[in-house]
């Protein structure tokens, strides 16, 4: 198995997660009150500047179990670069959020894996970003496949319409043929776990922002989240669609009214529920 704590830790560490985030920072309602009171009172404050490093050190105790990030570099056609979208200020960001608005051992450093590394089961979550021009080897198919069945978690996010879902589509069916991706209902415990989500939230990028924009395209007019699940019910991965976590953890510093809107609203709530969920069930 991937996840190595025991039962016994699962349960205390979701406990603790939840008492410190509901004590400290107090209830947060996806549509109602701001997440002002969970940063502490203090409103509108950007995380690590871009180019810093988190420098905080992690007790001896937790060298082995605290939760690393961890990004996936994976083959696609096109641009190649795309696993690397909102790298690497996202991926301070959100580990840094994590830290302070949970009670969870957080690596401060994040790391980037790929589907074929003998130690990706190091990892119980990782994280694919714009996967639209996808376009995975054999081997990251078998790596990925392998690496789910035996306790791993994935996470999908920042990819639009119609045609970006197909091209995922049709690599995550080369991994489980014989699986569907489901649709999650908003009374899943994903939306509940830690913050109370009141809707299933479209984070736009800060550009489409900025001008207006409601969506990213033409035909993404309402955001998806879908689950993929083992014969024994675990969900193994979510997929987030038409929708942009990553840019709220990477942009929350460049404009207050973005960062109350998208960031301490919808995409770091998401975003530690999702972790939550991955690294307790």
């Amino acid at each position: 198995m991937i996840l190595k704590s025991t039962p016994a830790r699962l349960v205390v560490l979701i406990a603790s997660i939840t008492l410190v985030t509901s004590i400290v920072f107090g209830q947060f309602g996806g549509g109602g009150r701001r997440m002002r009171d969970n940063f502490g009172g203090r409103g509108y404050r950007a995380s690590p500047e871009r180019g810093a490093r988190n420098d905080w050190e992690i007790d001896e105790r937790f060298q082995h179990d605290a939760f690393r990030f961890a990004r996936v570099k994976y083959t696609s056609y096109g641009w190649r670069d795309k696993w690397a979208v909102d790298f690497p200020e996202s991926d301070l960001n959100l580990p840094h959020r994590l830290r302070e608005l949970t009670s969870m051992e957080v690596h401060p450093e994040s790391v980037i894996v790929e589907l074929t590394d003998d130690d990706l089961s190091d990892y119980p979550f990782i994280y694919i970003v714009e996967p639209g021009n996808m376009n995975l080897s054999q081997g990251e198919v078998e790596g990925l496949r392998r690496y789910l069945l035996n306790g791993g978690f994935l996470m999908v996010d920042d990819f639009w319409g119609e045609e970006e879902w197909y091209t995922f589509y049709q690599n995550i069916k080369r991994v489980f043929p014989d699986r569907e991706p489901q649709e999650l209902p908003l009374e899943h415990d994903i939306f509940h776990l830690v913050y109370d989500l009141q809707e299933k939230p479209m984070i736009v990028s800060i550009g489409t922002w900025m001008r207006g924009g409601a969506t990213e395209r033409f035909d993404a007019h309402e955001p998806h989240y879908k689950g993929i699940f083992d014969d024994n019910g675990r969900m193994m991965a979510i997929i987030c669609h038409n929708t942009d976590l990553g840019d709220g953890w990477e942009e929350e510093g460049v404009d207050p009214t973005y960062f109350k809107q998208y960031s301490e609203r919808f995409a770091y709530p998401l975003g530690i529920n999702i972790i939550t969920y991955a690294m307790t069930h």
